[in-house]
Parts: C-alpha cells; sequence; structure tokens
C-alpha cells in the first residue's frame, strides 16, 4: 500500500465565514498557542477557546488538525530571511538565511517536530525552496549538485539547532547549575584529563552558553560553504 500525501494548499481556500473568524486570525491564534503550549497544547477545544468561537469555524477552514498545523508551519518559513541572491552573491545570502532559520527555530521550537514529519508545501516555504536552489545556482552548481548542497546546508541548521531546542526544553526556562554541572562532570570524566581540562577552560572562558552555541554555529556554517567551494573549484 502506497502513502497517500494530502495537503491543505492542494485545494482553493474558503472564502471568509461571516459572521465568524478569518483564516489569518485563526492561523496567529494557532502560532500563540504553539508558542505558548507547543504541539501536545494544540486542540481545537483550546484553539477555539482562545478564539472566543466554537471549533465548528476553525473545521469551516481546515479539515483535521495537520491541517491546522500546515497553515501554521507555512507562516513559519515566512519569517525567515532570505535575500535576492543577486543582491548579495550567494554566500552572503546563505550566511543571512542560516542564521535567520536558526533564530526562526528557536522562536518556535515545536517546528523541529514537524521537519521530516510534515511536507512543507506552503507558499513560503517553496518560495523559500525556490530562491535557495537559486542561490546554489548563481554559486555555479549545475543539476543534482544544487539539490545536494542545498540539502547539505539545510542538514546542518536542522542538526545543529535541534538539539540546542531539546536542551532548552529540558532546561525548561530555568538556570544551569553551573558549579553543579561542573562537579558532575569532574566526577564522570576523571579518567580523560585533556577532555576535562578542554571543558572546564572553555567554561571558563564563555560562561554565556548562548553566545558559545552561536559562536558555533557560525563556525560550522562557515566551514560549510567552504567545503561547498572548494566542491565548485574541484
Amino acid at each position: 500500500m502506497s502513502k497517500q500525501i494530502s495537503s491543505v494548499w492542494a485545494r482553493e481556500p474558503r472564502p471568509t465565514r461571516t459572521p465568524g473568524r478569518s483564516r489569518e486570525e485563526i492561523v496567529r491564534a494557532t502560532l500563540d498557542l504553539l508558542d505558548t503550549e507547543g504541539l501536545d497544547g494544540l486542540s481545537m477545544r483550546k484553539l477555539g477557546a482562545r478564539l472566543g468561537s466554537g471549533a465548528t469555524t476553525i473545521y469551516w477552514y481546515v479539515e483535521n488538525k495537520d491541517e491546522l498545523l500546515e497553515l501554521a508551519y507555512d507562516h513559519v518559513w515566512g519569517e525567515i530571511a532570505l535575500p535576492v541572491p543577486e543582491d548579495l552573491g550567494w554566500r552572503d545570502t546563505i550566511t543571512t538565511f542560516a542564521h535567520s532559520m536558526r533564530r526562526v527555530m528557536l522562536f518556535h521550537p515545536w517546528i523541529g517536530s514537524l521537519i521530516g514529519r510534515m511536507p512543507a508545501l506552503g507558499p513560503n516555504a517553496l518560495s523559500m525552496s525556490d530562491r535557495l536552489r537559486r542561490t546554489f545556482a548563481l554559486a555555479g552548481f549545475e543539476g543534482l549538485d544544487i539539490d545536494c548542497a542545498n540539502a547539505t546546508l539545510t542538514a546542518y541548521v536542522f542538526g545543529t539547532v535541534m538539539p540546542e531546542i531539546a536542551w532548552r526544553s529540558y532546561l525548561s526556562g530555568e538556570q544551569l547549575d553551573q558549579e553543579s554541572m561542573r562537579e558532575t562532570f569532574e566526577k564522570v570524566a576523571k579518567d580523560f584529563p585533556d577532555l576535562l581540562e578542554r571543558v572546564i577552560e572553555v567554561n571558563e572562558k564563555v560562561s554565556d552558553t548562548d553566545t558559545l552555541r552561536e559562536t558555533s554555529f557560525a563556525f560550522g556554517l562557515a566551514t560549510v560553504l567552504d567545503g561547498l567551494e572548494a566542491r565548485l573549484r574541484s
């Protein structure tokens, strides 16, 4: 049996009901609910209460919860900055895009659970994909290499940011007790003195974990782009 793919974007949007809520209002309320309570906190009942209307109004625009998520998901992709590649050049365009995607993912951490599971078929996602392809074509990639370069970039961003999202979720807004963390690591890593020394040195030099993560992200991104550029030269 083959898997069927359906999408809210595959049909014409229904007109706004009168009286009732517009689809845009429902999407904004959905985003607010997702940002405060996450995927597990989203339900038609809660959304209806937030809107001050019944679930019937919501079902006028979407057939189920997945379609509602599709709308919110695509709205988030529209928040990612992606300059026109002809204006900045391919490396600066990709750098701006990658840092913006990281910030957007951290601001909307729930999308980490949708990446790879929910097809991104909305207009914002498709526009972003099209511009990324243009950017890599401008760099000099051709044919399938354009798609491979694109996949390499997004794999780096997703693979770096999603563990960061998971760590923030674990902390649940609390500050990490650096002293207890250090004491624990000194106990478990006592047989690895070089590693222990390095971790302590890094933590003493960079007490701001967010700054360290951002610096590390920038380093990795530049390395990925250096590799892609070397690939072009070869």
